[in-house]
């Protein structure tokens, strides 16, 4: 069995790569369903957000595993597998692990120490578990990186005041509209009139920040106004006017600021879109979904700049050396815990020998204890009968202790590989097949 990680992120693949790879929750199950019917794949499980698409999977052999998963990504998006390998990333047993760890942390997201990615390795555990795509291992492995995600924020300073994506956008948006000012800083945005689409977690956090950074009201759009409602009562202090989205088009004529973070397939604003209409001189569009929103052909009328995800970088760095010395914290911690994880599962190939030493002197006490009873004749009671039984039970437990607690206990693979040989040859424990 192999352990390995596929896929791709803001760090290898533009938006317009990343947004072919996406995969809805509405659409997870059948995605595992279709990764599990290859028999090279044992377990697997997706974390899919804006900034990645990454396949935590258990396989029979590294590369045929591999390369069934890398079938699966070109049939889901398709792109060739040509088009997709220079994006892909391939991590495999330590580094695999110690991948997973640090996107749990915050620690490979575009903004240093972000907390919403923990919530979404959570929902990749539960969609894994419900859809009974995962086993024992990734099952075990996915529970330590949520574990190891709360310890480090709660450990260090990482997770104090940490930016979001959501929070990324509304600088950037303050960094542009002071550059239009001729101010290379951020100001407020409070004289703009903003729009917010859609009512999910990144427009919660959307109007949190905005209410932060002093706008004094936003237009909340979603397909459900009731939904928008409830969400908008959750900021009193932050006037919001929540509209269907039939009313885009108003918005797009009147706000000067627009956010847009719907689960949309498609995008819902473009050049055909905005192009009759009676806008403002200017018009600001910051696209935080993936798949996008907004159409890159918006870029080419007048009066309109359109951001998107790949734009935020420009604001993270201006953050990003601040938190550098917190990372290198839980970076110590992070090894620890994959230390932790890596002797279980060295601890795991010491199964199948003692599975086998185990049957070995189980068919020899049984054997044994058959002919001793026989000896005995008929006059032996039942209870006596049990005593012997359990005699030659608890002898054989007795023998096996200290084998089971040296080859499981924690040692550099080669001495427990060497102790592994060691008693399959004195004890002529070969086979050609094993279970775990």
């Amino acid at each position: 069995m192999h352990l390995a990680v596929i896929g791709l992120s803001h760090r290898t693949a533009p938006v317009e790569i990343r947004e072919r790879l996406s995969i809805p929750e509405q659409t997870m199950e059948v995605s595992l369903q279709q990764l599990r019917a290859d028999d090279q794949v044992l377990e697997a499980s997706i974390l899919s957000t804006c900034n990645r698409l990454e396949i935590y999977t258990l396989l029979r052999h590294p590369e045929l595993g591999i390369s069934a998963v890398g079938s699966f990504l070109s049939r889901h998006s398709g792109l060739g597998v040509a088009e997709l390998e220079p994006h892909l990333f391939t991590f495999h047993h330590e580094e695999a692990v110690a991948h997973l760890l640090r996107v749990s942390a915050g620690l490979d997201s575009l903004v240093l120490g972000e907390g919403q990615i923990l919530s979404q390795v959570k929902k990749m555990v539960r969609l894994g578990q419900e859809h009974r795509s995962v086993g024992p291992i990734l099952n075990r492995l996915m529970n330590q990186a949520v574990s190891t995600g709360k310890r480090v924020r709660t450990e260090t300073n990482l997770g104090t005041g940490a930016v979001s994506i959501s929070s990324a956008a509304v600088e950037l948006a303050q960094l542009k509209v002071g550059q239009a000012r001729g101010l290379d800083q951020l100001v407020s945005l409070e004289d703009e009139q903003v729009a917010v689409v859609g009512a999910g977690r990144m427009a919660r956090l959307l109007l949190q920040h905005l209410a932060a950074k002093g706008c004094r009201g936003v237009v909340l759009l979603n397909r459900t106004v009731q939904r928008a409602e409830q969400m908008a009562a959750d900021f009193p202090a932050l006037p919001v006017q929540c509209r269907p989205i039939s009313d885009l088009d108003h918005c797009l004529s009147t706000c000067s600021l627009v956010f847009t973070s719907t689960a949309a397939d498609e995008p819902i604003i473009d050049a055909t879109r905005l192009g009759p209409l009676n806008r403002r001189s200017s018009l600001m569009l910051v696209d935080i979904g993936v798949p996008r929103n907004i159409a890159s052909d918006v870029s080419g009328l007048a009066g309109v700049q359109r951001y998107d995800v790949d734009d935020l970088q420009e604001v993270v760095n201006r953050n990003q050396e601040a938190r550098r010395e917190m990372a290198q914290e839980a970076e110590a911690m992070l090894a620890e815990e994959a230390r932790l994880f890596l002797e279980w599962w060295d601890g795991l190939e010491a199964v199948p020998v003692l599975n086998r030493l185990r049957r070995q002197l189980e068919d020899i006490r049984e054997s044994e204890l058959q002919k001793a009873l026989s000896r005995m004749g008929p006059d032996l009671s039942s209870r006596e009968r049990k005593v012997v039984e359990a005699l030659s039970k608890g002898i054989i437990n007795k023998i096996l202790h200290n084998p089971v607690t040296q080859l499981r206990a924690p040692q550099s693979r080669p001495q427990r590989h060497a102790n592994i040989r060691a008693l399959s040859e004195l004890f002529d424990l070969h086979e050609a097949s094993d279970e775990v």
